[in-house]
Order: C-alpha cells, then structure tokens, then sequence
C-alpha cells in the first residue's frame, strides 16, 4: 500500500491541527466546568429565576462533553492523515460551533430578562415567607449570602402589598434566635440596607455575562480548527488524486 506523502505546508497544518486538538480538549473541560458552577450557583436560588437560566449552563455541558468526544476524530485523523475522519471532525466542529453562538446569544439575552423575571419571582414568593418554611428558607438564604433585606429594602416586609408580621432575623448581622422570628428591626444597628433584587439582578447578569463571553469566545476559536481542518481535508485529497 502507498504512503501518503505530504508536504511542507500541509505537515505543518497537520501538527499544528493536532497541538489544536489538544486545546481543543481543555475548552471543552473549561466548558463542562463553567457550566457545572453556573449551574449550582443558580441551583441555590432557583426560586429567583426561570428555567431559561437553566439551559444555558445544561448547553455548555452538553457542548464540552461533545467536544471531548469529537477531538478523538481531529487527532487521529490529522495524525493518521486520514481524510474521512477529518471531515468528520470539521463537520462536528461547525456544528459545536453553532451551538456556542447560541449559547453566548442566549446568555446576552438573559442579562437584558433578569431584573423582570427577578422581581416577578420575588413579587410572588415574598407573601409566602410565613406560611412555606422552603421560601424561608431560600429567602434567609438569599439575604444573609448577599447582606440585603426584602425587594427593595427593609421596608417591603412590613409595607404593602406584603405587610407581614416584622422583618426577618436574616436581614440582620448574627442575630441570635430561632428563623422567622422578628428580632431584627428596622432600627437594628446590624440591618442590611441593600435590596436583595438589586444585589441579586447585579449577581445573575455577572454570571450570565460569563456565559455569553465563554460562549463566544470559544466559538471564535473554533473556526480555527474549522479552517485548519478543512485545509488539511483537502491537501489529503489533493495528494489521492496525484497518486
């Protein structure tokens, strides 16, 4: 059987393709990794948001795993200069591509969508604060990790349309006593002033900014390996036909 002889250049694309495929593997752990953090971070205020802010870190799982399968194509093919494989890779590739466009698009979208879907959350699960010890407890939560206090302030707990019984121990610094009782009052030197929908709405669109910029990002960088592929693809192809 004849050996494929390649030249300069295209030994060149070829190496370079494989050192590619090696990067290749770790944006795809960067990927699987940002998503599984994104993804419980957001599991621990889930009562806040929708299940759109889900799909995005589940994609960029979905989307390292599949990397890390494809790259097994992109470096045996360039190493074995096999043509079938390569364009196997390069369409797997286009593919993956097209997937973190969407993820980093998406993740841009849901930075504009976070204050409206934060504060119809929040609207909603506040009145239950009393009568649901789970929504006491994500919104204790909530408070104490972001030292803030009701939507907008303190006051959202004692006003209308909420108009409940007192303000929440966990709107204060190391108050001392059993969760739901109202130690903590609106001239407690430790109150939290902040409103938790600001703090919360600044949080999720840091996150989801992460999102966008690690989706694209790499996207970008794939078309490296798209163009590399694709030119290695077609040298193997010449060198066939001159055989």
């Amino acid at each position: 059987m004849a050996t494929l002889k390649l030249g300069l250049a295209p030994k060149t694309i070829k190496y370079l393709m494989f050192a590619f495929n090696l990067f290749f593997v770790i944006t795809g752990i960067v990927l699987m990794s940002t998503g599984l953090v994104i993804h419980g971070v957001y599991h621990n205020y889930q009562h806040f948001l929708d299940n759109s802010f889900f799909s995005v870190p589940s994609l960029l799982i979905a989307v390292g795993s599949i990397i890390l399968f494809i790259a097994f194509f992109g470096c045996c093919g360039s190493l074995r200069e096999n043509h079938c494989m390569i364009i196997t890779f390069s369409t797997l590739l286009a593919v993956i591509f097209i997937l973190e466009i969407i993820g980093g698009t998406m993740g841009y979208v849901m930075r504009g969508r976070i204050a409206t879907i934060v504060e119809e959350k929040m609207v909603n699960t506040m009145p239950k604060y009393n009568n649901s010890k789970e929504i006491q407890f994500v919104w204790d939560q909530l408070q104490r990790d972001f030292k803030c206090c009701g939507m907008n302030n303190a006051t959202d707990w004692t006003s209308k349309p909420f108009n409940l019984s007192g303000i929440p121990m966990s709107c204060c610094d190391d108050t001392v006593g059993a969760i739901g009782t109202t130690n903590c009052t609106s001239n407690s030197l430790n109150l939290h002033h902040v409103g938790c929908m600001d703090a919360f709405v600044q949080f999720a669109k840091k996150h989801a900014a992460k999102i966008a910029g690690i989706g694209i990002g790499l996207a970008i960088i794939q078309l490296i390996g798209i163009f590399l592929s694709s030119y290695l693809a077609k040298s193997i192809k010449n060198c066939y036909e001159t055989m």
